[in-house]
Parts: C-alpha cells; structure tokens; sequence
C-alpha cells in the first residue's frame, strides 16, 4: 500500500475554495503514484494564524481584534456541510482516503479539526483537538473524547490523527495505541528540527507508521496586513515544513522536507506492525495491565454538538 503526506501551505487568500482546489492539486499528483492514504497538515483549510495577536491581553480585547477573529471564523467550515461534500467528491474520484487538517465552526466558535474521508463511505469522522497550545487557547475551542475515533477505512487499515502538541499527551496516544491505530497521522505547524525525534519516538512507541504533514509557508502565503516578524520579506519563512514517514521500527521511509512544498510518497507493509510488536506490544504483553489501568470518557461534553461524528 502507498500512502503520502502533503506539505503545503493554505492559499494566501485563506479562502475555503483555494484550499480545496489546491487540495484537489495534490490527491491528483498522489493518485498517479497510486497512493491509497494521504494526510495534509494542520488547520489547511482555513488557515494557522501564526503570528496574530487577535487584538488580546490581559484583561482587553481590542475592536480590531474582534474583527480579525470574524474575518478568520468565515473562511473556516462546517463538518459535516456543502464543503465537506466537496471533499467526498474528490476522494472518491480518486478512491484515495483523505486525513484533512481544517479550522470547523459550530456556532459562534471554532476548533482546529481533523476530518476522515473515505472514498466510499464519504465523511466518517473528526478529530477535534483535545487541548490548544499557548495562545492558540483565544481562538479555539477543546475538543472532548467523543471525537476521538480510529477510523477503518476501505483499506481494511485502523488510522487515527493527533494534532500537533497533541502528540506529547501520553494517555491520547495510549488511547490510539489501545484501540490498534496502525497508521498514526501526525498533522502539525511544528517546523522545528526537534519534531522528527518525537515521531520516530511515536512510531516506536505504538508500533505503528506514522504520517507527519506539515505546513510549509513564507509570509507572502498570509492575507494581506497579516502580524509578521520580518516586515517587507515577503520570501521569510514562517512554518518551514519538517514532514515525513517513518515505520513501526523508527525507520524515517520519506523526509523530512524542508524549506519547500511537497509530496513524501512511501510504500508500506502492514505486516511490519506485527513483526515490531514480537518484542514490545504497549497494549499488549508489554502493557502490565495488572499495574496501569487507563481509563476514558469518549462521551460528548453536553454543550457540544460535535456527536462524534
């Protein structure tokens, strides 16, 4: 089986068609390497703000600020909605399943999602990020633990998504670890050299493959009057990628890719999931089951109308 990682950048406009007609662009490129799976990064649609302050200190937030946030709020989507039925559309055209990092809406708020396309069934789930890092806190909401699925695909394989910073929570992994995750997606805006170390480790960790996609952008790929460190460098790099592949035995398969967009395309054997685990099985004979117990509540917060779809 094929499977591949994007890493590009949202479309400077941060409007929903660009991101989806450039998402289109990829699954072409991935179908003709005839890749099965493909993940894209973190808040691809819809747009990582980096940089932006949303007009927020302590104890103020400024009409600016304000604004900024409903500019924001309307380039992201509803799950499910006409989008993600766009979406569908192009999975099944190109019978590929899509793990798509995108920005949701329910109501006045906003999460930063994962969603799962398969190409048969269409939307079969999302994955709202459990906890925002840093600042990130001001503009997303959490997600809870009924959006927490592993998704069987049409491929007869078990995947699953942590979001960025997610991937230092051990009792998440060990959630996905338990429920027999055998590719581990890994969208993220972590451009930092230090990120592969913690996917080599996951992939080891769970026995799994692990699919990291990042962002790759320069500040011309934000909106105009967009907050940058490096004023009149449009060329700067703000995210600078870091994507790759790695086996259940730590084995980096694709990447990591740097400083440029791209495609990481690897070939992988699902039967190397069980050969890594003839020795270490987390959930398993290597769990001590009869020391550590871990417990978790998959039920809907009842203000959310998340429903884990």
């Amino acid at each position: 089986m094929k499977v591949a990682v994007a890493q590009v950048g949202t479309p400077g406009t941060w409007k929903v068609e660009d991101a989806i007609e450039k998402l289109r662009s990829y699954v072409e490129q991935a179908h003709a390497q005839e890749v099965k799976q493909l993940v894209f990064p973190e808040a691809f649609i819809g747009g990582y703000p980096k940089y932006s302050t949303f007009g927020a200190h302590v104890g103020e937030r400024k009409p600016e600020g304000r604004k900024e946030y409903a500019r924001y709020h309307s380039g992201a989507i509803e799950v499910p909605s006409l989008h993600t039925q766009q979406l569908e559309g192009i999975a099944s055209q190109f019978d590929m399943v899509l793990v798509v990092g995108v920005i949701e809406k329910d109501g006045g708020s906003l999460y930063c999602t994962v969603i799962y396309i398969d190409p048969d069934v269409g939307l079969v789930g999302k994955h709202r990020k459990l906890m925002p890092t840093g600042t990130e806190r001001l503009i997303w909401g959490q997600g809870d633990g009924s959006t927490m699925p592993v998704i069987e695909t049409k491929f007869n394989v078990r995947t699953a998504a942590a979001i960025c910073w997610e991937n230092y929570m051990p009792m998440l992994r060990c959630h996905y670890y338990s429920k027999g995750v055998q590719i581990y997606c890994a969208p993220t805006v972590d451009g930092r050299q230090e990120w592969g170390s913690t996917m080599i480790h996951i992939a080891l960790e769970g026995r799994c493959f692990v699919l990291s996609a990042n962002q790759f952008t320069r500040q011309s790929d934000y909106p105009d009057n967009h907050p940058t460190p490096s004023a009149g460098d449009a060329d700067a790099i703000a995210i600078a990628g870091g994507s790759m592949i790695v086996s259940p035995l730590g084995e980096v398969l694709a990447g990591p890719l740097r400083n440029e967009e791209g495609l990481l395309v690897a070939d992988i054997d699902l039967n190397d999931i069980i050969g890594a685990k003839f020795d270490m099985d987390v959930t398993g004979h290597y769990s001590r089951s009869d020391v550590f117990a871990l417990q978790v509540n998959e039920k809907a917060n009842q203000f959310s109308s998340s429903q884990g779809n």
